[in-house]
C-alpha cells in the first residue's frame, strides 16, 4: 500500500475515503474504535461508508510502510509526532493536511517537517474543503504545494481522484499562510455575525482580512498571487460564510456570548495568537488579527474589539 493517512479525524477520514476509491489506502488512528467493524467513522464522519480498498489500523509501523504519508494531525501536535517518529518517516513523501501556525515557534507545517525530518520530501495539501463534501464525492479543488516541481507533479497525479482535483504550486509558504490566516479571519467574521453586525460587516472583515493575509505573506517571502488562489481566497470564502467551519462557529459563539465546546479542535485560535506575536515583532499592521487575539485571550470584549477597528485612523485602501 503506497498511501497512508495518519489521523482519524473527519478530514483525514474523508481523504482516505476519496483516495481509496481508486487505490489501496491505509487510515491510521490512535483509537480505531469500531471503524474496522462498522466500516465507517461513526464519531467523526457518520454516514460516509468506507470503500473496500480502505484499511483501518492502529498499528503505526504498518501505516508507515507507505511511501506517501498524509499527516492529517492537529497543527499544534504535528512537531511532536514527526519528531518522535523521524526515523521511520525519513525518505518518505510527507504531505501536511493541517492548517495553522505553530504557537511556540511561528512555523508552518512544511517548515516543521523540514526541521524535524530533513530527509523527507515535504508538501502541504490545503484549500476550500469540508470533510463531508470530500467523503461524499462532491467536487472539490485543493492546492498541493511542494518546493520540488517533479515531486509536485508526481504527488498531484497520485492524490487526484475523479472528484478531488489538485492544483500544484511550489510556493509552500504562500499555501501555508493562506490556509492558516483565513481561519483567523473566519473567527472575526463569525463574531460579527454572532453579534448581529450584519452581512456588510462580514464582507468588510473578509476584504480587510485578506489584505492582512497578503501583508503577512509578503513579510514571509511568499508570492502574494498564491493567496489569490484556492489556498487563500478560495478557502477564505468558504470558511467565512459557512457554519460548517469550526473557526466560524467559534466566532459565532464569541459574538453571542456563548460557551464553545472545548473538545472541538479550532486551529485558528492558536494561529491567531501566534500570528499576533509575529505581527508585533515585525511591526506589521494586522488589526483584525489583533482584535481576534484579544477576544481569545479575553483582553477585549466584542464591543471593545469593534471599537478598536472602527476608530482606527482613516487611510487609503
Amino acid at each position: 500500500m503506497n498511501i497512508s493517512v495518519l489521523g482519524g479525524g473527519a478530514f483525514g477520514t474523508a481523504l482516505a475515503i476519496s483516495l481509496a476509491g481508486q487505490d489501496a489506502v491505509t487510515l491510521w488512528a490512535r483509537d480505531v474504535r469500531d471503524m474496522p467493524r462498522s466500516r465507517e467513522n461513526t464519531l467523526r464522519l457518520p454516514g460516509c461508508p468506507f470503500p473496500d480498498a480502505l484499511q483501518v489500523t492502529d498499528d503505526l509501523t504498518q501505516a508507515l510502510r507507505a511511501g506517501t504519508i498524509l499527516l492529517a494531525l492537529p497543527m499544534q501536535k504535528l512537531r511532536g509526532f514527526v519528531r518522535d517518529h523521524a526515523t521511520m518517516l525519513d525518505g518518505k513523501a510527507l504531505v501536511a493536511c493541517c492548517k495553522g501556525i505553530e504557537l511556540s515557534t511561528g512555523a508552518g507545517p512544511v517548515q516543521i517537517i523540514e526541521q524535524e525530518v530533513p530527509g523527507a520530501r515535504s508538501a502541504i495539501l490545503t484549500g476550500p474543503s469540508f470533510a463531508a463534501d470530500i467523503a461524499r464525492g462532491l467536487p472539490t479543488a485543493l492546492t498541493l504545494a511542494t518546493a520540488d516541481e517533479d515531486d509536485a507533479r508526481r504527488l498531484q497525479k497520485e492524490l487526484t481522484t475523479p472528484t478531488l482535483r489538485l492544483y500544484r504550486t511550489t510556493d509552500t509558504v504562500g499555501a501555508e499562510l493562506g490556509g492558516a490566516l483565513k481561519n483567523v479571519v473566519a473567527i472575526a467574521c463569525g463574531t460579527a455575525m454572532g453579534a448581529g453586525m450584519g452581512e456588510s460587516a462580514r464582507a468588510a472583515l473578509m476584504t480587510r482580512g485578506y489584505a492582512e493575509m497578503q501583508r503577512m505573506a509578503a513579510h514571509r517571502g511568499a508570492d502574494p498571487d498564491t493567496l489569490a488562489g484556492l489556498s487563500g481566497f478560495g478557502d477564505l470564502t468558504l470558511t467565512c460564510t459557512s457554519e460548517g467551519s469550526r473557526n466560524y462557529r467559534l466566532g459565532l459563539s464569541l459574538g453571542r456570548g456563548e460557551v464553545f465546546d472545548a473538545s472541538t479542535t479550532v486551529e485558528g485560535a492558536a494561529t491567531a495568537m501566534a500570528v499576533a506575536q509575529v505581527a508585533r515583532d515585525a511591526g506589521l499592521d494586522m488589526p483584525i488579527t489583533m482584535a481576534v487575539a484579544g477576544l481569545l485571550d479575553k483582553t477585549l470584549d466584542v464591543k471593545a474589539a469593534v471599537h478598536s477597528l472602527l476608530t482606527r485612523p482613516l487611510k487609503e485602501e
